[in-house]
């Protein structure tokens, strides 16, 4: 098992790889479910904006 997981010597940087990886998707993740709330939000006050018209 010690084996496969060193890959030969490069996992380091395979498994360095992968966690980068993770990572950016998962910042990416809570980058997009922030932005999802900003616009709602943001279409909501101006539905009550245009509302009072």
């Amino acid at each position: 098992m010690m084996e496969w997981l060193a890959m030969g010597g490069y996992g380091g940087y395979v498994w360095g790889a992968y966690g980068v990886a993770v990572i950016a998707i998962g910042a990416e993740c809570i980058a997009l479910v922030r932005r999802r709330r900003r616009a709602f939000a943001r279409a909501r006050a101006e539905a009550e904006v245009n509302h009072g018209d």
